[in-house]
Parts: structure tokens; sequence; C-alpha cells
């Protein structure tokens, strides 16, 4: 069998945690790809920018920990109102262009939740 055409994993959270536990389990998804040894990034965006907010789940903290990276799209954070509120530490803010160049990427296996 020969290895997967892509060399990472953009796994696109639109879902709060605060929706059911699919924000969790995707999360806990995304650090299990890590620990497989797979480059993953996260995208929260729209509901999901709220898994980003201090102590939010733990399965968060545990992706950041195992390696993975973690955007937070800054629109849907302002447009729920977070302006003025710090998100955890260790996320980065993105806007749709640095987005659109990971989706366009053939080298980037996207995953919408």
């Amino acid at each position: 069998m020969s290895a997967a055409p892509w060399s990472e994993h953009l796994l696109v959270e639109t879902h709060g945690p605060w929706a059911g536990p699919g924000c969790a389990a995707f999360l806990r998804d995304a650090a299990a790809l890590v620990h497989a040894g797979r480059r993953t990034l996260v995208l929260l965006v729209q509901d999901g920018v709220l898994a980003a907010l201090p102590h939010g789940p733990g399965a968060l903290d545990e992706l950041m920990d195992a390696g993975g990276a973690v955007w937070v799209d800054r629109y849907s954070w302002v447009h729920r109102g977070l302006s003025t509120v710090d998100p955890a530490a260790g996320v980065t803010w993105v806007g749709m262009d640095e987005v659109a160049g990971r989706v366009l990427d053939p080298a980037v296996q996207v995953v919408w939740h």
C-alpha cells in the first residue's frame, strides 16, 4: 500500500462545544492524527471558535499539547461579540486568505465538520 498523497490534514470545526459532543470528538480525532505522526491543523470557524475560549474543552489542549496547530477565524470571533476576549493560549488568528491557500493546496486533505 502506498503512502497517502497528502502531507497535511486541515480539520475545519464549525460547531461549538455547547452544540453537543461532536466538537470535542472532532478535536480528539485531530489529536489522534497528530499522535499518529500526521501534520494536523484545526481551523475553528463560525460557532467552532467558541472552543478557543479560555478554559474551553480539554480536547483543544490535548490537540495543542500533542503538537497540532489551531487557527481561529478572526471574523467569526468578532462576529460572536468576543472582540474583547483573548482566546486560549497557543491559537493563531487567521483570515480567509490563509485558509483558502490551505484548502486549495492539493497536498492538504480537508475535513469539514
